[in-house]
């Protein structure tokens, strides 16, 4: 993480129990997963409960250039650390299964903690309508990689 990110973070903490919205994006904006295959591929990785184990995946979409998802912190974990280890772990699947994929991920992310008087569903719907709002599609059931533990 650059020196700038890492000064965006100082002072600040992860709790437990917390839910995080987490966005990041691929490297140089580069839309990587508007390939069919690789979408599938990043999608099925970034969405396995396996993953998520140590703090749930409560929504998450994956767009052309970007990850969204909203994610409950569990016990002994960072969002630092549970970000960098699916960030890590996706993009060694996805140069493995794509070899000419080069980098994958931008090394900065962006998290907010929802406080008590955000709406948990309403935060989980507008982070699953961005392909609505981008064009992608007109509805977000048209869109396949989304999901959210609420469906």
């Amino acid at each position: 993480m650059g020196y700038a990110h890492a000064a965006l973070r100082k002072g600040r903490h992860s709790r437990a129990g917390q839910v995080y919205l987490v966005t990041f994006t691929t490297y140089r904006r580069q839309p990587h997963f508007a390939d069919w295959d690789i979408a599938v591929d990043g999608a099925r990785h970034m969405a396995c409960p396996e993953n998520w184990r140590r703090s749930p995946l409560l929504a998450w979409v994956l767009m052309p250039d970007h990850w969204h998802g909203l994610v409950q912190l569990g016990e002994d974990d960072t969002v630092a650390a549970r970000i960098g280890w699916i960030k890590a772990q996706a993009a060694r699947q996805l140069r493995g299964l794509h070899p000419g994929i080069g980098r994958v991920w931008a090394r900065a992310y962006h998290d907010r903690a929802l406080r008590a008087e955000d709406d948990l569903l309403r935060c989980a719907r507008y982070l699953v309508m961005n392909p609505v709002r981008a064009g992608l599609v007109r509805r977000v059931g048209e869109y396949p990689f989304w999901d959210a533990v609420w469906v």
